[in-house]
């Protein structure tokens, strides 16, 4: 029964006290420290806090992992420095989509960043490796696409505007696909269950902070995010019968 971990928004930022590094490195000594191998762990975008070359060389280390590990940019990385300095591929501006197949399910983490701004997108690179794909997993087998860009409202206004668009194309592409399980996101710093195109969408809570919710807090209070609750992660049990499960799990710090 595969098992993922579902991390996002560690906001790697080598000037910020080590907030940012210690925060991340309990979550991944959490999952290597775990008596069974995972099936694979995804890191949702925004890796970097500002997309410098030190920002990635230090995420590259810090997200070691044992189980095999899957990333995409969020709307805080710079794809060039993305590639280079975190992947050890060529820079390259284009879009940084990952795939990982197994005979229990195929995974795709798909680029929704849109350089220079703080809102997502699918282009049409990404639609098109994403349906070629889908077409190449055979129908019995579960598919799960993840990116950055939630594709819905999540109801909390800081995130809502900058959210994925034009998110009808990503709902037709995976109307052809019946196989299609779940869509899997970040960005939020919050853990959030909905649905999109009929399926569920799970997203993931942030490592760097948590994002408080319109009911929490006054408006004119003017701060929206926790930095001081403990970071999290969560984890997505497929069954025999395709069925999703996710549990969300905080990661106390040392």
């Amino acid at each position: 029964m595969p098992v993922i971990a579902h991390v996002s928004d560690i906001h790697i930022d080598t000037d910020d006290g080590g907030h940012s590094v210690d925060r991340t490195r309990a979550v991944m000594t959490y999952l290597n420290d775990l008596p069974y191998d995972l099936d694979a762990v995804i890191v949702t975008g925004d890796v970097a806090d500002h997309g410098t070359p030190a920002e990635y060389a230090a995420a590259r280390e810090l997200l070691a992992s044992r189980h095999p590990l899957l990333v995409c940019p969020g709307n805080h990385d710079e794809r060039a420095a993305f590639r280079e300095h975190l992947l050890g591929e060529v820079p390259s501006a284009g879009p940084v989509n990952q795939s990982y197949v197994t005979d229990g399910f195929t995974l795709a983490v798909c680029d929704t960043s849109v350089p220079g701004e703080h809102h997502g997108r699918l282009d049409g690179e990404t639609l098109d490796w994403l349906s070629a794909l889908l077409t190449d997993t055979p129908p019995t087998r579960p598919a799960l696409i993840a990116f950055h860009h939630p594709p819905v409202p999540l109801h909390t206004p800081y995130v809502d505007v900058i959210r994925q668009r034009d998110e009808h194309r990503l709902a037709e592409l995976t109307a052809r696909h019946p196989n299609v399980t779940a869509f899997l996101a970040g960005h939020a710093h919050t853990p959030a269950a909905t649905t999109f195109a009929n399926r569920p969408l799970l997203v993931a809570p942030g490592v760097v902070s948590t994002l408080r919710l319109p009911w929490e807090h006054q408006e004119h209070e003017g701060h929206h995010v926790h930095r001081d609750l403990p970071p999290a992660a969560a984890f997505h049990v497929l069954d025999e019968e395709s069925r999703l499960t996710t549990h969300f799990r905080p990661v106390p710090l040392p």
